[in-house]
């Protein structure tokens, strides 16, 4: 399967270190994920995407933008195919108007179920599913369903982006998935409008940490805060960070659970729900 990194935070930080220089950092990873990748970051506003079908490890373009990004919000990824073939408009993150996502796990026999997803996605939009897998469909599907909170170029709050994961996952599923485990979709997602970026873990792993043991820039950071160091006791983070396995370095990890939702606002404050759910909750201590 694929591999996962998203990060938001209340200041532009350089994600090289998460992106190429850790033991395990998501290019390492690629050794074992060689099927393309892609970053997304965002400047004022505005997602700079850039996709390749190569193996990340050995990519100099790859190498070349862990390097400069520096951003409050970036999403990346590496991909192992298991649907559509290895080329650029398969790779990850997918993007539309301000939107991005990337998908860890796979709709099982994809081929007999295409149709009759494709038919859920908006006229409109699904026009621009390029590529031939899940992924992308996934993404259209997210939405459509978003679409009908209002235009997607306006500012959607957590609620009902969280709600429309929740939904689009539970669509998935119903129209989908049969009797046996072996046949349940597999829909680990992030997805992110720059302000907003919300996770949700279903059926593959996903981590997220939003402190540090001691963060290595406190005597020089101006936006060093109690939650910086210790689980928020407020609802409120300086940063969040997800990940399909933690990554070594100063961050503490912690596991979502299977099924269950994460996210933040554009006030970094954490919510999380539960697929089950209709409502979230503030996450505090």
């Amino acid at each position: 399967m694929c591999r996962l990194f998203g990060f938001r935070s209340v200041i532009p930080s350089q994600v090289h270190r998460s992106l190429v220089d850790a033991e395990n950092a998501l290019g390492i990873q690629s050794t074992n994920h060689p099927d393309g990748w892609g970053v997304a970051y965002y400047v004022e506003g505005t997602p700079h995407v850039t996709r390749s079908p190569a193996t990340a490890l050995s990519d100099q373009l790859f190498q070349k933008v862990s390097g400069v990004v520096a951003s409050e919000t970036v999403l990346a990824h590496v991909r192992k195919a298991t649907v559509g073939d290895k080329s650029v408009l398969n790779c990850h993150p997918f993007q539309y108007g301000r939107w991005v996502m990337a998908h860890n796990g796979e709709i099982r026999d994809f081929a007999s179920h295409r149709d009759k997803l494709l038919a859920q996605i908006a006229p409109r939009l699904r026009r621009y599913v390029l590529g031939d897998t899940d992924s992308e469909v996934i993404f259209f599907l997210f939405l459509s369903l978003l679409a009908q909170h209002g235009p997607l170029s306006s500012r959607h709050g957590i609620e009902p982006v969280m709600a429309c994961l929740r939904d689009t996952v539970r669509t998935i599923r119903e129209l989908c998935d049969g009797e046996s485990d072996e046949s349940k979709a597999l829909l680990t997602i992030l997805v992110t409008d720059g302000t907003t970026m919300a996770g949700v873990r279903s059926g593959k792993e996903l981590f997220w940490s939003s402190y540090k043991k001691r963060c290595s820039d406190r005597d020089r950071c101006p936006s060093l805060a109690p939650q910086c160091e210790a689980p928020t006791t407020t609802g409120f983070v300086n940063h969040l960070i997800f990940s399909s396995e933690p990554l070594q370095g100063e961050n503490i990890w912690l596991d979502l659970r299977e099924g269950e939702l994460l996210g933040v606002d554009w006030r970094m404050q954490l919510h999380r729900a539960s697929l089950d759910q209709t409502r979230l909750r503030i996450v505090a201590g």
